[in-house]
């Protein structure tokens, strides 16, 4: 790598915009991952237009080996799923292993990819973040890389400055394309919309909760875990952010969302998905992460009751 003369990328891909979802990881008895049954929920997210973050915080990212990742990437895209409309994780602690994976992603045809910090070490300096993204890019080579930086400070406790991000577009442009903000600070979200979304970066907001203002704002929209379970209603405020009854929308979402951040989430979804679908293996998590209790589960339906909330998930059209 030389720093002094980095790598630079035609300003070629269209940013990405609107809503994903960090797609839920479907297992088998064996934990291992059913593959025709999280192709099924891609192509139902993409016909509610949702894009797919597949393997995101929600996705249990972090218990997929790099092996794992990289073989359904390339499967994903070998049933028919658009890479322009998919976001890979290949964040991870080793470099090699987020070039490795990243590479597997350009090489099936996905340019995007959201990127965590290395988060094992806490308190690292922004050098040290800017070199390990200086090596990433440098490494995989490629200027049709987008990255979207991942940033989930309350999970990963490491977290992306505005001066670091500002250093590594001045280094790299476009190929740092954007970020995912999951700080849950909204003065943050809209300090990067309005510092960067002007250079063509691509703010997006952790949660549906931020949606409106994040649109408001000038940022890309969001890529929020609850998008696997309410697709086509924050995909409709999305994309009717000027309506007349869009604060009554962004209400309703915001409804939505409490209910499952009541519960513990991904275990709360995957029973979500399980009862919607009548697969009740959706219901499976790779430990350490465990499924809801009976008790659990039976709190959550009466919520989703008490709050009007169906769930209605067809696969048959895929």
């Amino acid at each position: 790598m030389n720093a002094t003369q980095p790598m630079s990328a035609p300003d070629s891909s269209p940013a990405m915009r609107g809503v994903l979802s960090p797609v839920l990881t479907p297992f088998q008895a064996d934990l291992s991952v059913d593959k025709a049954l999280l192709t099924a929920q891609c192509q139902w997210l993409l016909r509610c237009n949702v894009g797919l973050a597949v393997f995101g915080t929600n996705s249990e990212g972090n218990s997929l080996s790099v092996s794992e990742r990289s073989d359904l990437v390339q499967h994903l895209v070998g049933q028919g799923i658009d890479p322009t409309r998919m976001m890979p994780g290949t964040g991870g602690c080793a470099l090699p292993d987020v070039v490795s994976l990243t590479q597997a992603c350009l090489g099936a045809g996905v340019n995007n990819v959201l990127v965590l910090p290395p988060f094992y070490y806490k308190g690292v300096s922004d050098e040290g973040l800017f070199s390990f993204f200086s090596e990433l890019i440098e490494r995989v080579g490629n200027s049709d890389l987008r990255v979207y930086l991942y940033h989930i400070p309350p999970v990963s406790q490491i977290g992306f400055s505005m001066a670091l991000i500002e250093r590594l577009l001045n280094a790299y442009g476009p190929i740092i394309a954007g970020a995912k903000d999951s700080g849950g600070q909204w003065p943050n979200t809209a300090a990067m919309i309005e510092r960067f979304a002007p250079r063509g970066f691509s703010v997006f907001a952790g949660s549906e909760n931020f949606l409106m203002r994040t649109l408001r704002a000038g940022g890309a929209g969001c890529i929020s875990a609850t998008a696997n379970v309410n697709p086509a209603a924050i995909s409709a405020l999305c994309s009717q952010w000027t309506a007349v009854d869009a604060d009554a929308q962004q209400e309703r979402l915001d409804v939505v969302r409490a209910l499952f951040a009541a519960m513990p989430m991904i275990p709360a979804m995957k029973t979500a998905v399980a009862e919607a679908t009548g697969q009740m293996d959706w219901k499976r998590l790779r430990p350490p992460l465990v499924s809801l209790d009976e008790g659990q589960a039976l709190q959550l339906r009466t919520s989703m009751q008490s709050a009007g909330f169906e769930m209605k998930i067809d696969y048959s059209a895929t």
